[in-house]
């Protein structure tokens, strides 16, 4: 800019990181996440000059940080993300009460990640689509979490008597909470099978963890339930295997590198945790941290 010539009234993403002296695609993250003052228009992003000299300074007209979310994960219970998270010491807590919770509370700020196993029938895939629906437009990341063996919890004695969802008809069965991924999917397979909700003696209640689903098959209460291959191990159950399911987290992008969570990432990694997987039998971690989707 020559002497005398008028400062731009808006800034480019290239000049915005030359003056933050950060790579272009932090300027995008900070954008995303509502921590710095930007405009869109005709889908390029443009930054009012003023108002980003008051965001430095930290005066008036500065955009307002985006709250702090928790150190909640939520969603779907799972055995060995449970286990990791104690596991690892990394403060996180949990809230476990289904996949679609889980992403309700992503969507309202009420937890940093979220595990997720919703299947898709149209796509033949996992958790995209809700994900990409619900969140359009917020700063998250699918990354898989692990493949898991999910199908048919049965009581002793009832693997040659049930071989498919259809044998369900008149049986006592754990029910689950809406919002998880394991009712969402019983119910399309009972349906693929010409079967309806009505067709099943449902146990009263709901089973709101994966071991709880187990546990009332193994205290008799109820004949099956849809759940992991894991969990019939433990309790020393018959396994009918349905599905091989991705468990993924959905988190929060900035989140995702906080302490926190890069403390749970990292065990994860470890030989420990792929021991524990291998133990509790059915998982596949192979895949462990494989981005699924990314948000903008």
């Amino acid at each position: 800019m020559t002497e005398g010539e008028a400062s731009p009234a808006f800034l480019t993403t290239k000049e915005v990181a030359e003056l933050l002296r950060v790579k272009e695609r932090k300027v995008y993250d900070l954008a995303a996440e509502g921590e710095i003052p930007c405009r869109r228009v005709t889908g390029k992003l443009l930054f009012p000059r003023l108002e980003l000299e008051a965001w430095l300074t930290g005066g008036a007209g500065a955009a307002k940080p985006a709250p702090q979310r928790p150190n909640v994960v939520a969603g779907s219970h799972d055995p060995l993300l449970d286990w990791a998270i104690r596991e690892s010491g990394s403060g996180l807590a949990t809230f476990f009460d289904g996949s679609l919770d889980g992403l309700e509370r992503i969507a309202a700020g009420e937890a940093a990640a979220a595990g997720m196993h919703v299947f898709e029938a149209a796509r033949d895939d996992w958790n995209v689509n809700h994900v990409a629906a619900k969140l359009a437009g917020q700063p998250v990341v699918v990354v898989e979490f692990a493949r898991r063996q999910q199908g048919l919890i049965l009581a002793k004695g009832l693997e040659k008597d049930v071989q498919a969802p259809v044998d369900l008809r008149g049986r006592k069965v754990v029910q689950r909470q809406p919002a998880a991924g394991a009712a969402l999917l019983l119910h399309h397979l009972l349906k693929r099978d010409g079967l309806s909700a009505e067709d099943i003696d449902w146990l009263p209640g709901l089973a709101r963890t994966e071991t709880e689903a187990a546990a009332s098959v193994a205290a008799g209460d109820a004949e099956a339930a849809l759940g992991l291959q894991a969990m019939a191990r433990q309790f020393g159950l018959p396994f009918l295997a349905l599905a091989e399911e991705r468990f993924d987290l959905v988190a929060d992008r900035r989140c995702w590198f906080e302490p926190p969570m890069q403390k749970l990432l990292a065990f994860c990694r470890t030989a420990a945790f792929t021991e524990k997987a291998r133990c509790l039998g059915g998982y596949d971690v192979s895949g462990f941290g494989r981005v699924q989707w990314n948000g903008p």
